[in-house]
């Protein structure tokens, strides 16, 4: 089929958005919404019967017969059957992701004054589950960035679960090895974040499940949220590229196509000052849809509710789409990308100059992959060593301190109607004073 002459991506100007058009935009869900219903039948299913259901499910939707759903042994055994090149690859990863989060690791801390000792410490969480997508596409990456952080921050159990096949990817069963996993399922989908989140026969249930998957994956996680702490919703990728009269459209073109290959339900934006860059970058990308191996893909991406090419009639204007839209990888493209960084807050990852694809985050540069999607970067950063660490406060008081303060202690619990509290700061005071 000739892609090319079926694409349909025009220029589209910010200020003539109907509100439809912004709607979907800057409210996009990915179809998360509409399938809400079907995976909360899932994970009760799941929750409720266990393996069993694990296993029907995964003839339904993966259309594979699973014998052992623990393949901890068939990921260790595939580190010996990669390529060598490819090996390297992936430990090079590693090495990268794992030098930029041991960055991230905070020290326990405390400070005196005036008798007052106060401080902080941090601790990771015992059990984390870690999915890692493949199902059209094998992501080794993913469990690189999933497990990697956790191994950092110390957890002591990270359980990875990624979807079946009758040929279990070797690729991504080294890298989850390689990694650091200590045990490695073979389920899909919804039914493997509920497996994860409630336990099974054959999965240990974990306190946390993070990880990037579709839009199945991104409604589960939603679902059994409050049962199991859950990252973030990540679902289908997405990028912004900020650009202006300098930006090389050809390098544009290839970042939105690279984001669109991921899944039809990908968001894929440019947003510009010139009207000549936005009609080069349309050129551009039907120029080179075709020649895409997965060019269907990319293209009902492309020309979903959620993607287009914007002309903004100023960078502010563009500077402003951006903040709005909140995306996941915000490229900035432009003479002077610090300025304009400066000026933006809402972004899972921000990619700076032309030499920096989101290809270099998504692989190997050693910043984290999994991040906010769906607008989700205007509350919250990606995935990081914080996401598996939970903090304490600690506290120790002399008496002169506690003297010190005890007007103002015992004037607020007695405000509050709290009058225990009150007393168990003059009760100190008392029996040191006798």
């Amino acid at each position: 089929m000739d892609l090319d002459s079926d694409l349909d991506l025009d220029v589209r100007a910010v200020g003539d958005l109907r509100p439809a058009e912004r709607e979907a935009l800057f409210e996009r869900d990915a179809g998360v919404a509409e399938i809400r219903g079907d995976v909360r039948d899932i994970t009760t299913r799941v929750r409720d019967e266990g393996d069993v259901a694990v296993r029907e499910f995964s003839r339904d939707f993966d259309d594979v017969e699973v014998g052992n759903l623990d393949v901890t042994d068939q990921a260790e055994r595939a580190v010996r059957e990669v390529d060598d090149r490819v090996l390297a690859a992936i430990r090079t990863a590693v090495d990268n992701v794992r030098s930029f989060h041991e960055r991230q690791v905070p020290d326990d801390w405390r400070v005196a004054e005036e008798g007052r000792e106060l401080g902080r410490r941090f601790r990771p969480i015992e059990r984390v589950g870690v999915y890692v997508p493949g199902g059209a596409a094998a992501y080794p990456s993913s469990a690189v960035m999933g497990v990697v952080p956790a191994v950092v921050a110390g957890v002591e159990h990270v359980a990875v679960a990624t979807p079946p096949a009758d040929e279990m990817n070797p690729v991504t069963l080294a890298a989850i090895h390689e990694a650091g996993a200590d045990r490695v399922y073979a389920i899909g989908g919804a039914q493997a974040v509920a497996a994860l989140a409630y336990g099974t026969d054959t999965v240990d249930r974990v306190q946390k499940v993070v990880g990037p998957g579709n839009r199945w994956v991104t409604a589960a996680k939603a679902e059994v949220r409050g049962d199991v702490e859950i990252d973030f919703l990540a679902g289908p990728s997405e990028i912004l590229v900020l650009a202006d009269d300098t930006a090389t459209p050809e390098y544009v073109a290839a970042d939105l196509l690279a984001q669109a290959e991921h899944d039809p339900n990908a968001s894929v934006v440019c947003v510009t000052d010139s009207e000549a860059v936005a009609e080069a970058v349309v050129a551009a990308v039907a120029k080179r849809l075709p020649d895409r191996a997965r060019a269907e893909t990319a293209r009902e991406a492309l020309e979903n509710d959620a993607s287009g090419v914007f002309l903004a009639r100023s960078m502010p204007e563009a500077v402003l789409f951006a903040e709005e839209y909140a995306a996941e990888h915000l490229s900035i493209q432009a003479d002077d990308d610090e300025a304009l960084l400066d000026r933006l807050s809402n972004a899972g990852s921000v990619f700076l100059g032309p030499f920096t694809p989101v290809a270099a985050g998504d692989y190997a540069s050693g910043t984290n992959h999994v991040l906010p999607t769906g607008g989700g970067a205007r509350l919250h950063g990606g995935l990081s060593v914080d996401t598996f660490l939970r903090s304490s406060t600690v506290q120790r008081l002399s008496r002169g301190a506690l003297d010190d303060l005890s007007e103002t202690i015992t004037t607020l619990a007695e405000a509050e109607g709290l009058e225990a509290h009150a007393e168990s700061v003059r009760t100190r005071l008392r029996d040191d004073d006798a």
